[in-house]
């Protein structure tokens, strides 16, 4: 059980990486016209998390805070996943 609870840790943690990746190179605006391979996988790991919530999420005057609601929702659900991984192993 404790090799799952690992492989989730590992998995939130990558997520949360890529999220944070992605709030990088909004900044730093990569060339659309020669897309990198790891700017494309970072926008394809994220895409399924930040799109559904920009609907929902407001934008907050210029700045979009879709991310920093992605991060909190990941913690929350990791945190569920895991108390109940732990529930699971007792």
């Amino acid at each position: 059980m404790s090799l799952l609870i690992s492989f989730v840790n590992v998995l939130f943690w990558l997520m949360n990486l890529a999220v944070f990746l992605r709030v990088v190179l909004s900044w730093l605006n990569p060339n659309p016209y020669n897309p990198n391979p790891l700017v494309s996988l970072i926008y394809q790991i994220t895409n399924p998390i930040l799109e559904p919530l920009r609907r929902i999420v407001p934008m907050v005057g210029p700045l979009d805070i879709t991310p920093i609601v992605a991060l909190f929702l990941l913690a929350m659900l990791q945190r569920i996943i895991l108390s109940l991984l732990t529930a699971a192993a007792y």
